[in-house]
């Protein structure tokens, strides 16, 4: 008989890691070897363990599940991520797998298929929730970037970081201007290139002028 595959469980609600749990443990052919509350824990297991799969929340307190991958990843290759949460917008789905996730799946999913999910993951097979696979075809495609309205993308606060972003301003200098914490500054610049798919600052601000979000019409200019 095969070595089990070990399962390291990902997630800050106690019942949900139960239920899953639960379910795992009823499986001749997968171990489950701890749990995490948060990304921090996690990390440190999946050094201590070396599993074959990880089932990751993606919104916990302290490290979310995106950078807990990314350094999952980094510290044991070897282990495969599968996204278990319950968003499939861009600015979740499209950080998780840069960050290294193999699989994407919604918490609804039925305990039989994430048994076969989980199978498939230590084989080093992807699979991705319909919603989620459809909007990395699109990205894959180029179609995606090419019909983003960042009118219904953005929220009106965005919409004034991304404008100032354009204008030259730091993440200080916006803060001061908004009234904001620079962290809280720092977050709204990350959701905004998430959003829009876009690298950093200077993409954004030459994105910005060429939809014509800002203009240079001050007497000065």
């Amino acid at each position: 008989m095969s070595e089990p595959i070990t399962v390291l469980l990902v997630d800050d609600h106690q019942m949900v890691r139960q239920g899953v749990r639960a379910f795992l443990d009823t499986q001749p052919d997968i171990q489950v070897v701890g749990e995490a509350a948060e990304g921090e824990t996690a990390i440190g297991l999946a050094i201590e363990h070396a599993p074959d799969v990880v089932l990751m929340d993606l919104i916990m307190p302290g490290m979310d599940g995106v950078e807990a991958t990314r350094r999952i990843k980094t510290a044991s290759p070897r282990t495969q991520v599968i996204v278990l949460t319950s968003y499939h917008q861009d600015e979740h789905i499209f950080p998780a797998i840069r960050a290294g996730a193999l699989s994407y799946i919604l918490k609804n999913v039925g305990s039989a298929e994430l048994g076969d999910i989980v199978r498939r993951a230590a084989a080093g097979e992807a699979v991705l929730h319909p919603k989620v696979a459809a909007r990395v075809v699109q990205e894959l495609s180029g179609t995606r970037r090419e019909n983003l309205n960042p009118f219904t993308e953005l929220s009106e606060r965005e919409f004034e970081v991304l404008r100032l972003i354009a204008d030259g301003k730091r993440n200080a200098e916006i803060a001061q201007i908004l009234v904001l914490s620079e962290k809280t500054v720092k977050n709204h610049v990350s959701n905004i290139l998430s959003k829009l798919h876009l690298a950093d600052r200077t993409q954004a601000a030459v994105y910005a002028w060429r939809e014509g979000l800002v203009r240079r019409d001050s007497p000065d200019e």
